[in-house]
């Protein structure tokens, strides 16, 4: 072999190299993590800061609250005979401060209902981040959801708004950017990415299906803005996981396919309707599972059926397992309230169901629920235990106004209890359901009423909470 054609081969190799580098270079661009130029190195999340940050408010709000104040609460002696509550009512002011998103250019501004929540006569402040300040009022109060929407008192403002993400497209992993106002210190942005979706055993709303995150959320953040690299909203930041008050990394947000459902609802002017299911659900332990052929303990198990609802209708039985909605995953009953609700009044949806070991599709109809029987709602007053209630007939329309999960039960239900008055004093709170009254079962308000001031000398009270009875008697 001459030196030239070594030289040749040689030339060959190096050019085989080259274009070997040149394909492989996108891969190995891809594996690398240290940035290596200054355009790499300036790379960041202000563009996506830039689009969302404006429509990230704060919300101030005042309470003016009634406190009793009393000249001798000094005197050990007063102290002790009266406590606390003996003295000379006075108001006095009570300030909180959360955070808020701007969903709408002519002012529509979402927040959590608990940064607005409060006793007596509420001011409420929203400041934006250029420094502008406007008043607000209440528009919309959803306790169920934990969402409040306010309207900005500014005609002719056009307000810098965000625009909704769909929450269902988030991947545990995504890259999100959480907005607000952490302990007054002014608008912060916090990253970090989607740790877990649908956690559903948080125990902070009546419909409980939430984002997970450890973007870090502080007091103050509550209804701030959990955005997505697009700088579209993808939720409402609500709460975190704390022992100590401060961040640990795990925060929760309202999903924004929620919010949508809620914000759509105050555009309207009226309240939240969501669709009614017609049975009781409860979720499939173990045991459940294995009694049923399941391979796995997920899903919602129907417990109950009302003969005249959207389930009876859409042929589900007792004893059928949910496990999806129009193809969405359903592991709970928290899971399937979520998908459910959010599908809005109108139209209707496809359940998946286990039945006996087959797995089948139903079309179910999303209406509203009905108020049957008439709620009769009454403020109960007079010489009995129940004084200060106010009650009123059980049906699916109720249920779900009280976040009742079960919209098959029948029966009378505390709507309202006022502070002071002997039914707050035995503890009867909103949702219990007066079952019985000495010993003779309470169907209707009007029955409840007859048998509360026929009771001669006493009343035996039979109460439900949370599936349990508690039976109270109590001398006239």
């Amino acid at each position: 072999m001459t030196p030239l054609s070594t030289t040749g081969n040689f030339a060959t190799l190096l050019v085989t190299i080259a274009l070997l580098t040149a394909l492989c270079a996108p891969a190995l661009a891809q594996q690398r993590t240290v940035p290596e130029s200054p355009v790499a190195i300036k790379q960041s999340f202000a563009p996506v800061v830039k689009k969302a940050a404006p429509a990230v408010v704060n919300v101030y709000v005042q309470h003016r609250v009634e406190q009793t104040v009393s000249p001798f609460l000094d005197d050990p002696f007063f102290r002790q005979f009266f406590g606390d509550s003996f003295g000379i009512p006075r108001e006095r002011i009570q300030n909180s401060l959360g955070s808020g998103v701007l969903v709408s250019p002519e002012g529509l501004v979402v927040t959590n209902n608990h940064v607005i929540q409060g006793s007596g006569e509420a001011e409420i402040t929203v400041a934006l981040s250029d420094g502008r300040e406007f008043p607000a009022k209440i528009i919309l109060k959803d306790e169920q959801s934990d969402l409040a929407i306010l309207r900005l008192d500014a005609k002719g403002v056009q307000f810098p708004s965000i625009v909704f993400s769909d929450s269902d497209t988030l991947e545990v992993g995504d890259l999100v950017l959480a907005i607000g106002d952490p302990f007054g210190v002014g608008q912060t942005v916090t990253s970090g990415i989607v740790s877990a979706l649908a956690r559903t055993q948080v125990g902070i709303s009546d419909y409980q299906f939430f984002i997970q995150t450890d973007a870090a959320i502080n007091p103050g953040n509550s209804g701030g803005a959990l955005v997505d690299m697009n700088g579209k909203l993808v939720g409402i930041n609500t709460a975190i996981f704390s022992r100590s008050g401060g961040s640990h990394g795990i925060g929760f947000a309202i999903p924004s396919n929620m919010v949508r459902l809620v914000v759509q609802a105050a555009l309207k002017g009226g309240k939240v309707q969501r669709p009614w299911l017609g049975a009781s659900l409860q979720p499939v332990t173990p045991d459940i599972a294995d009694s049923l052929g399941l391979t796995t303990p997920s899903g919602a198990l129907v417990s109950n059926v009302r003969a005249d609802g959207p389930a009876a209708r859409a042929g589900l039985h007792a004893g059928d397992v949910v496990v999806g909605v129009d193809d969405k995953p359903v592991q709970d009953p928290h899971a399937f309230q979520y998908r459910f609700v959010t599908k809005g009044i109108g139209g209707q949806a496809n359940l998946s169901v286990l039945r006996k070991g087959q797995k089948l599709t139903t079309t179910i109809s999303l209406i509203a629920p009905v108020e049957d029987p008439p709620r009769d709602a009454r403020d109960l007053d007079g010489h009995h235990p129940l004084t200060g209630c106010k009650v009123a007939n059980l049906s699916p329309a109720v249920a779900q106004e009280i976040g009742m999960d079960d919209d098959t039960r029948t029966g009378v239900v505390v709507l309202e209890v006022k502070d002071k008055t002997p039914a707050a004093r035995i503890g009867v709170k909103r949702g219990d359901i007066v079952v019985a009254i000495n010993n003779e079962k309470v169907k209707s308000v009007a029955q409840l009423v007859t048998a509360l001031e026929g009771a001669d000398g006493g009343w035996r009270l039979s109460v439900e909470r949370d599936g349990k009875v508690y039976n109270l008697a109590i001398q006239g």
